[in-house]
């Protein structure tokens, strides 16, 4: 057969043969529809809030809205924390509520407003979560405010913000009050559209009251958010570790409570629920020097919390959001003071990243929930050391790899096709030991009307360099018509900023000159140029040369 050597790498039409059994092998059927491609990764989210309308956090949040064929969403910690609004890490402010000399409240939206204002001029939506508690509000007010840093003890952000309120009724006013001001600022169809969640990992250090209290935090928060707006949507508990004990428990526990235990603040039996969510991560160590990635920790939260979630009557058809979805649990814990966390500059967290998505449409799928959003806790970090190891999407105006996955995410549509890759890990065998053996060569593909596009990833735990993989593609009923293939890439050589970054010589203080560079590089880059193919018989594909830790998007268009 003849070889088209119009891509470095990409060869059309070529035998298997050539490439004995080096070659993996990705089957796709046009017409084995298994649902929509709908976008549950266009969520995003972040401990530090203030960051959102400085100069890098508006720059991200416009490529955010950019990438995303729907309104990205925005979830971030702090939207009621008191102070003065100065940002830092793993700490915001916007002195929502305070009181006066007699104990009455006192709102002041301005630094809220900012935040949702940044969201709503670019057309995207907060996910708005009520917490945390106002020092005016908290049964433990002093210590307030931490000064934590990477290497310092975790525990020490744990100060009076997460207390239970010294007066429940305060609290629903609170809330009652935000909610009424958001309908009266940006119209109640836009408020319909956003759902609420009550606080942030109340079974861990984060809520420092019972889990009794909680359930009544929540009642009293739902009760304020129903009484400003009848129609809006309110849920959480955003627990860590949908699969860990405590975890589950807690799970379990609040979903009854809302089905069947007494409502704090009406008396009522049940508790408004409108979406349900949980925490997934994984769990990175260091081996003989090298990053080890660990994706089946993540999987299992996600299935677990899935499983539990549809196991109630009640519940089973709720909207579920991951309300953080991550390769590990610190996002402002750089790779200086935690070197397990070095996979986040580069290409690694690129093809974790794809991989691990694909598997969160599988398991929807399995377990049939009513799956919504999925958070990539990564936003950016103002201000701080060109790519230190802190778990963003750009670092100081410069997008790392990571972001062009989720570019490439956005320009896939309509349906998505079932794929048969004869070295895909099976979604057990993820779940259970992670990618231990041999590289996971894997894809997530979709058809629109003119349009099929296939997301391809070699993957591995570990952080070590092969020759990589060639992996041919085959798809069967395509139309019988010219087909022009173009390939987007993220490897060493393609979008992707850090490696030229390293190329300059790893300049903390890059000119003018250099930075316009690394923007550039951040983008995301097609691979040679498109090539025109016939599809004879309906039958047609390609083969690509793909690096480990490699990411390509393939897209045919007739």
């Amino acid at each position: 057969m003849k070889i088209l050597k119009l891509i470095p790498c990409l060869l059309l039409f070529v035998s298997a043969r050539i490439f004995a059994q080096e070659q993996a092998h990705i089957n796709i059927n046009l017409n084995d529809k298994v649902g929509d491609m709908y976008p549950f990764w266009a969520w995003f989210g972040h401990d530090e809030p203030n960051y959102t309308y400085m100069k890098d956090g508006r720059k991200l949040l416009s490529e955010l809205a950019a990438l995303s064929p729907v309104p990205v969403r925005m979830r971030v910690h702090n939207l009621l924390t008191s102070g003065d609004g100065t940002a830092a890490l793993k700490w915001g402010s916007t002195n929502a509520y305070t009181e006066d000399a007699n104990g009455n409240p006192v709102y002041d939206w301005h630094l809220v407003d900012s935040i949702f204002d940044s969201y709503i001029k670019r057309g995207m939506k907060p996910y708005p979560q009520i917490g945390f508690m106002p020092e005016a509000l908290s049964t433990h007010p002093k210590p307030y405010r931490h000064y934590w840093k990477p290497g310092d003890n975790y525990d020490d952000v744990y100060t009076g913000w997460a207390y239970p309120p010294k007066d429940y009724n305060k609290w629903e006013e609170l809330v009652y009050q935000w909610v009424k001001h958001c309908v009266q600022r940006y119209g109640q169809p836009e408020v319909e559209s956003w759902y609420w969640e009550v606080w942030n990992e109340p079974n861990i250090g984060y809520w420092k009251g019972t889990r009794q209290e909680f359930f009544k935090l929540y009642d009293y928060a739902a009760q304020g958010v129903k009484r400003a707006l009848p129609t809006a949507h309110v849920g959480g508990p955003e627990v860590a570790g949908g699969s860990s004990p405590g975890g589950m428990k807690f799970l379990n526990a609040f979903i009854k409570h809302c089905i069947a235990d007494t409502n704090y603040a009406t008396g009522k039996i049940g508790s408004p629920v409108d979406v349900i969510s949980f925490h997934a991560k994984g769990q990175p160590t260091l081996v003989n020097g090298k990053v080890r990635m660990n994706m089946a920790p993540q999987i299992r939260d996600i299935r677990e919390g899935f499983k539990i979630v549809a196991s109630y009557p009640e519940t089973k058809n709720t909207p579920i959001v991951i309300g953080e979805s991550d390769p590990e649990g610190c996002a402002a814990c750089g790779m200086a003071t935690n070197p397990s966390n070095a996979y986040r500059n580069g290409t690694m967290y690129s093809s974790y990243t794809a991989a691990s998505i694909a598997r969160e449409y599988q398991l929807a799928d399995s377990l049939g929930v009513n799956f919504m959003g999925s958070v990539s806790w990564s936003f950016e970090f103002e201000n701080q050391p060109w790519f230190y190891g802190f778990r963003d999407l750009a670092t100081n105006g410069v997008d790392k790899p990571v972001l062009n996955v989720f570019r490439m995410l956005g320009m896939m549509k309509g349906k998505r096709l079932k794929v048969n890759g004869d070295q895909m890990y099976p979604l057990k065998t993820v779940a259970d030991s992670s990618i231990r053996g041999n590289t996971d060569i894997g894809a997530l593909a979709s058809v629109d009307k003119k349009e099929m596009t296939v997301l391809l990833w070699n993957y591995h735990d570990d952080d070590l360099h092969d020759a990589g993989k060639t992996v041919n593609i085959r798809i069967e009923h395509l139309p019988p018509t010219f087909i022009k293939l173009t390939q987007y890439r993220i490897d060493d050589e393609h979008s992707n900023a850090y490696e030229v970054w390293k190329k300059m010589g790893s300049p903390q203080n890059p000119t003018a000159a250099q930075i316009k560079t690394l923007e550039k590089a951040g983008q995301l880059q097609q691979f040679g140029k498109p090539v025109t193919l016939m599809a004879k018989s309906g039958l047609s594909g390609a083969v690509v040369s793909l690096p480990r830790q490699g990411v390509a998007l393939l897209k045919f268009s007739w």
